[in-house]
């Protein structure tokens, strides 16, 4: 170990390399060595031979070059943030459990426990019902076919059985958490064509899926479960997917402030409800709803997908009704992506875009399934890749989005606030203060060559450089 004055000599003789991201040297640096001037450091590169590691401190110096400023000021200030996180799916659930007892805790615990060796994950996204990542479609009132259940008399939690007992587990792990739901149909006597796939929901069954609601956040409820906000319809605009419901915005509109809402109300329910749920190519569809002075007061926000459109359209939902919260709440990463387009494309649209439009959260997709991305529905999914690949009983696999998350959910827990960071050409950057007063910022290097640059904050200067296509998280 260096003592101060030998360590301040050191770095001005050389430059202090570790696995990729840089302390510069500079003739007329002078280093501020105390602990509070010093910035820790994550970095994960696009040719994955690195993948969050952790890398030596860097220093803040008094100094004046001509790199290029990534300047920080927490005077300015935005959105509180939810957290970051994925969709627990009911596959995610069936392969995890096939991992061995001694596996299977030691993966929640790294994904959900605040130790030094966790990712800490803050937020998940459940389907009510089955997702098209469940092994088979079900709802929590299936019927044979020509029958119906107007009071919900045949209401049941039991397809979440599972899915249920690990939320439980989990919750003991991380309390706090925050879940979003989702449903990809409702049961199918509800709808206009009686099967799962496609279809709109017959408007003389609005009060009773409303009830629906209702029976699955209090069934939740009851078993601990806390269900933070719901949207009325996972991508409302692809009935093609298995399970899965048309349901156009004038629609969600009219079930929501004519049913919804009002039943929301009378049974006292708590949920936040938040709308569209769908591409970022139809903000349109948001802003419609909630241009409705009745539908408008029983809502908290919006949510988005990115697989059409400009992560900007949040912004522009954002502008139209500024008190109005946004939710980034899906993205894949695919069989047939690479680590290095993954992990630049999502932390610079997914983290860092969602975050810089107003999103109280980001989400990617599916946690976990098997090496031949199952359990999926017929028709569902034969190609989202989870963040977790499970092998056999004692045998798992981060994967691309394990990382991008990562490089957010380690280190912003919930209740951080997004503050003003400037980028560059080719750096994209997002910055929080944390409940705990740390500065948090996040760079993502999309160009083809290192880029050298300052991390300026309250008159401090931190010279970096950043590999290629690569992330790093600093935080001091």
């Amino acid at each position: 170990m260096l003592n101060k004055k030998s360590y301040s000599f050191f770095l001005k003789s050389t430059a202090l390399l570790f696995s990729g991201v840089v302390f510069l040297p500079l003739n007329s640096c002078r280093s501020i060595t105390t602990e509070q001037n010093q910035v820790q450091s994550w970095l994960t590169k696009g040719d994955e031979s690195v993948k969050l590691q952790q890398q030596l401190p860097l220093i803040f110096v008094n100094t004046t070059n001509n790199f290029q400023n990534i300047e920080i000021d927490d005077s300015q200030k935005f959105q509180y943030i939810d957290g970051f996180g994925y969709t627990l799916t009911g596959g995610s659930v069936e392969v995890i459990n096939r991992l061995s007892l001694s596996k299977r805790k030691a993966l929640l615990q790294e994904l959900f426990g605040k130790d030094k060796n966790s990712i800490s994950i803050s937020y998940l996204r459940l389907s009510i019902g089955a997702s098209d990542l469940d092994g088979e479609v079900f709802s929590y009132d299936d019927l044979p076919q020509g029958q119906t259940d107007p009071t919900l008399s045949k209401f049941s939690l039991a397809g979440d059985k599972d899915l249920i007992a690990m939320l439980k587990e989990i919750l003991t792990i991380n309390p706090k958490i925050k879940i979003i739901a989702a449903p990809w149909s409702p049961p199918v006597w509800m709808k206009d064509n009686g099967k799962s796939i496609g279809g709109s929901l017959k408007t003389e069954f609005y009060d009773t899926y409303a009830k629906y609601f209702v029976k699955y956040i209090q069934g939740m409820q009851k078993e601990g479960i806390t269900i933070d906000a719901i949207t009325p319809q996972n991508e409302p605009l692809h009935p093609g997917n298995n399970p899965s419901l048309l349901m156009v915005s004038d629609q969600q509109r009219d079930f929501i402030k004519q049913s919804l809402g009002p039943i929301f109300k009378s049974n006292k329910i708590k949920t936040k409800i938040v709308v569209y749920d769908h591409n970022c190519n139809k903000p349109e569809y948001a802003i419609n709803i909630l241009n409705d002075p009745e539908a408008n007061q029983y809502i908290d926000g919006s949510a988005f997908h990115l697989y059409e459109g400009d992560i900007s359209a949040l912004s522009t939902v954002h502008d139209a009704h500024p008190n109005k919260n946004l939710y980034f709440t899906e993205q894949w990463t695919g069989a047939k992506g690479t680590f290095n387009e993954d992990l630049n494309w999502h932390t610079k649209n997914v983290v860092i875009g969602s975050m810089r439009n107003w999103s109280k959260i980001a989400l990617e997709w599916n946690l976990a399934n098997d090496p031949k991305f199952a359990p999926h529905t017929p028709g569902g999914c034969t190609e989202c890749k989870g963040a977790i690949t499970v092998s056999d009983s004692e045998n798992f696999t981060r994967n691309i989005a394990y990382y991008i998350i990562a490089h957010a959910s380690k280190f912003v827990p919930a209740n951080s606030q997004r503050i003003s960071s400037t980028q560059t050409k080719q750096l994209s950057t997002v910055a929080f203060k944390t409940p705990e007063g740390k500065t948090v910022l996040i760079v993502q290097n999309y160009s083809q060559k290192t880029e050298n640059f300052n991390i300026k904050y309250k008159n401090k200067t931190a010279p970096v450089n950043i590999p290629s296509s690569s992330v790093a998280t600093f935080i001091f």
